[in-house]
């Protein structure tokens, strides 16, 4: 099994008192981490110090975790390794994948033990963002929290203690006994022990790493003072679906748009297209089960990617996955139901009203136009994302 050395020697590391172990830490290595890993150690890739526009502003890196070349390295080998499910089959990367943006192609996403009630979020540009609350139903107070949430979780990867699974721990005890793991904490934190906090920051730095900012809106964007001038490297077709996302509209009594744009950005903040972090519950309450209703529902991944350049989706839409069509998407928000949802966010129920958009056929073409123009290349394809181990 990959990865699996059970080697005496490392397994006298773990039982020996604090003086040994830090002898032996001190050691010279014993093993080349080219035999497991498709990376150049010499020189690692760029992961600190890459190019930021000067229009991105947000940044939810805390101080004590900057992003570091040998960290976001060691959170790749872990973001990659099944080892870190207690069934050797799961890893991160099971549910984000690189070819879709970092989200998951299925509806909701499978486990060790059984389906997870939600679709996995996109990862990308999860560092440039105001809000610093992980899942959908922000239970993380952090990105660093958030990283082993899931791996202490019985469904998703098995350490959770409970159900009779094994415990945190006993993950630490494992890896351990990886032959590659000690070499890899040394480098990125100058010590070989391996804790929780170092496995947390060591998976954010790398998940804050994936960055996308080669789109067309990025190339048209560094040419104007701001988003609301006409893009010179837009369609008129490109440039309408930016206005109508960014123009707030115009409601009647009644609640039906007679002016204005859709005003998508008033949740979705550009220039980093994140969420508000006080936006709430968007209309959408049901479960991927059919069963019940989820009012709780506050958070989403930045726009940006949330379509390939071809339009293609990174996996379906919205908690539940209801769709892989983002015409669905704006299907929803044009005709908003309140009814029975008592967190619904005031931005969709203008006088009280569910909103009714109303958008036209050329404005639905618009507006998908635009969402394609914030797809970039880069993030699907650069091997500094992808899966580092040598099968």
């Amino acid at each position: 099994m990959r990865g699996l050395f059970f080697l005496t020697c490392l397994l006298f590391v773990v039982s020996c008192n604090n003086d040994d172990a830090t002898d032996i830490q001190n050691q010279p290595s014993t093993i080349d981490l080219s035999d497991y890993f498709s990376i150049n150690f010499s020189a690692l890739p760029n992961y600190s110090d890459q190019y930021i526009p000067v229009y991105i502003t947000k940044d939810n890196t805390p101080g004590n975790n900057s992003i570091t070349n040998e960290g976001a390295t060691l959170g790749r080998v872990l973001f990659y390794d099944t080892n870190l499910s207690t069934s050797n089959s799961v890893s991160c990367a099971s549910c984000h994948d690189q070819s879709n943006a970092f989200g998951d192609a299925n509806n909701v996403s499978q486990g060790i033990n059984g389906q997870t009630p939600r679709h996995s979020m996109r990862l990308i540009n999860s560092r440039f963002a105001i809000e610093n609350k992980f899942f959908w139903d922000e239970r993380a107070n952090s990105l660093e929290d958030q990283t082993t949430m899931p791996i202490q979780d019985h469904i998703e990867m098995g350490f959770s203690g409970e159900n009779g699974d094994l415990n945190f721990n006993d993950l630490i005890v494992k890896l351990n006994t990886i032959e590659y793991y000690p070499e890899l904490f040394s480098l990125a934190f100058g010590s070989s022990e391996i804790t929780e906090t170092k496995i947390q920051q060591a998976l954010a730095q790398f998940v804050r790493s994936i960055q996308s900012f080669d789109s067309k809106y990025d190339d048209g964007r560094i040419l104007v003072n701001n988003d609301v001038q006409p893009f010179p490297n837009f369609s008129a077709q490109e440039n309408l679906g930016k206005d109508l996302f960014i123009q707030p509209p115009v409601f009647d009594a009644s609640g039906s748009r007679v002016n204005g744009g859709v005003g998508c950005i008033g949740c979705h903040q550009a220039p980093e297209f994140d969420i508000d972090p006080n936006s709430l519950n968007n209309g959408v309450i049901g479960n991927a089960n059919g069963i019940g209703t989820d009012l709780t529902v506050t958070k989403a991944p930045s726009l940006r990617d949330v379509v390939k350049q071809d339009g293609t989706s990174n996996g379906p839409f919205m908690h539940i996955g209801v769709s892989n069509n983002f015409e669905t998407v704006l299907t929803h928000y044009d005709q908003i139901n309140p009814a029975g949802n008592t967190n619904l966010d005031p931005r969709l129920t203008p006088n009280g009203i569910g909103q009714q958009l109303n958008m036209t056929p050329v404005e639905r073409e618009a507006l998908i136009s635009f969402i394609r123009t914030l797809a970039g290349n880069d993030v699907y394809t650069n091997e500094k994302w992808s899966n580092p181990f040598i099968d």
